[in-house]
């Protein structure tokens, strides 16, 4: 079970998951997520302007990173999006659509051209565009989630 505690100054925003969010993503896509340093990764990470969230790789897949621009489009805090079904942020006329998405993550490793229809917390329609998409792994490298990022939103 993946730790949900917020990302905040104390913790260090979360160091471990923000490496493991971008180090994956430079090692399947050949570039990295953000052009900084390690030590400054988890902060901006954070604070990005463009939104990253992530979500574990049970039957029924929860979050478990959402950085702050997600967290503002999505309209949820911290405490309600790591207990969101990510299946949930789609309305269920686009579920399939986008279980097919994760299932052609699942075999590549990742997409770097979805776009799709999401739904905010207070329902708000917004549609994303070129959206990024991505595995993350354990040290064994058995798969644990999946990351997405995204900064075209169209309301």
């Amino acid at each position: 079970m993946l730790d949900r505690t917020a990302p905040a100054k104390i913790n260090g925003f979360r160091q471990d998951l923000a490496m493991l969010i971008n180090h994956h993503f430079q090692q399947l896509l050949g570039r990295p997520l953000l052009n900084a340093a390690d030590s400054d990764i988890r902060a901006l990470l954070y604070k990005a302007p463009f939104a990253v969230l992530a979500h574990d790789d049970e039957a029924e897949p929860i979050f478990f990173y959402a950085n702050l621009k997600a967290q503002e489009i999505f309209e949820m805090h911290w405490d309600e999006f790591t207990k969101l079904p990510s299946k949930l942020s789609a309305e269920p006329i686009n579920q399939a659509q986008r279980q097919e998405l994760l299932e052609k993550v699942s075999a590549q490793g990742y997409i770097d051209n979805y776009s799709g229809t999401r739904i905010s917390k207070t329902g708000k329609r917004f549609h994303i565009e070129n959206a990024i998409v991505w595995n993350l792994y354990d040290i064994n490298n058995k798969r644990i989630g999946q990351a997405a990022t995204f900064n075209l939103v169209i309301a």
